[in-house]
């Protein structure tokens, strides 16, 4: 593992008055953020930034949460993820962020962690840390790099007593959730679409293409049976059977307009989901759990979706084939 030096954290910074304006803002000085400091693991992604803004506006919903503390390093070998590292790192420092050295030095100094390592093959290792001290934990797409390490990640959260959830911001797109519960009775079917980048590191669909999987599940829920795969130069298209005969598609866009949505066929109506609409949908449902211990994903469903992206794979290699779930080992 590499280990990152004082220097490599502070080189690039500047620590002065801007930084220590925003943490001592109102409400905001460390005395009055006991029970409310966040923690950030990875500053690898844009997520992190975008996270500790929205945290810094003080809205109501936000609970008076903050982040006060992070530890840099995430991936270790993505270059697209670690080049960002250096920016991400003056950016919070700005924003009155202390930057240290460890996963330990940092669950001193926090009482709920935000798990935001780009790179799902890290996960694992990172989180075993984190739940030797209690602290509850959102851990951000994709929970993992395959079903073994979420399903052990799970494991590891039950037998430490540590709440967890992972998710991706699409699953709280507009009206998502008002389908979730209801608002066109049962449904039928649904079909999404999003972006979907590749990573070498990871399967296909666990490095994006995971947002427009999480939207289908959101709406259809789990009991997803099989996921055949059918491939061309600009877009994939994943046509998915669940247990009681419903139909689900995700198509994957590779080239052409890239954007978030999708259709969802109900018993009472037919809805449009989304547009996506950032990160504070989500981030509102990582301070409820934080506040209350209870994940807004079920368990059961975090790991079909794994399942399903691992078939899609394995429908891939065999040319298109469907994969029965079962055979992933769900």
């Amino acid at each position: 593992m590499n280990k990152l030096s004082r220097r490599d954290f502070f080189g690039p910074i500047v620590a002065g008055s801007f930084g220590l304006t925003f943490l001592t803002k109102g409400n905001a000085s460390p005395q009055n953020l006991l029970g409310k400091r966040v923690g950030i693991i990875g500053l690898d992604t844009s997520h992190s930034v975008a996270f500790t803004k929205s945290l810094l506006r003080g809205d109501a919903a936000f609970k008076g949460y903050r982040v006060v503390a992070a530890y840099p390093q995430g991936s270790l070998d993505i270059v697209s993820s670690t080049e960002r590292i250096p920016g991400y790192i003056k950016e919070v420092t700005n924003m009155g962020v202390e930057i240290v050295n460890s996963i330990a030095e940092l669950l001193e100094k926090v009482d709920v962690v935000l798990l935001e390592t780009n790179d799902g093959r890290r996960h694992l290792e990172q989180a075993l840390q984190v739940f030797k001290s209690g602290k509850r934990t959102f851990i951000d797409k994709p929970i993992a790099a395959s079903l073994k390490d979420a399903k052990a990640i799970f494991e590891a959260a039950e037998m430490s007593n540590v709440p967890i959830f992972s998710s991706s911001s699409l699953r709280f797109a507009k009206g998502m959730a008002e389908i979730k519960n209801g608002s066109l009775g049962k449904v039928k079917g649904a079909d999404t679409y999003s972006p979907m980048k590749f990573e070498k590191t990871h399967p296909d669909l666990f490095w994006y293409g995971i947002h427009g999987v999480e939207m289908l599940f959101t709406v259809m829920g789990t009991g997803c049976k099989s996921v055949q795969r059918t491939i061309d130069e600009d877009q994939e298209v994943f046509i998915a059977k669940w247990k009681d005969g419903r139909i689900g598609t995700f198509r994957g866009i590779k080239n052409g307009k890239q954007d978030y949505g999708g259709t969802a066929y109900g018993d009472k109506g037919i809805s449009t989901l989304g547009p996506y609409n950032g990160y504070d949908p989500l981030l509102i449902e990582i301070i409820n759990f934080f506040e209350t211990g209870i994940s807004p994903v079920n368990k059961v469903e975090t790991l079909e979706i794994c399942a399903f992206m691992e078939a899609a794979d394995l429908s891939k290699k065999r040319n298109g084939r469907a994969v029965n779930l079962k055979n992933i080992g769900l």
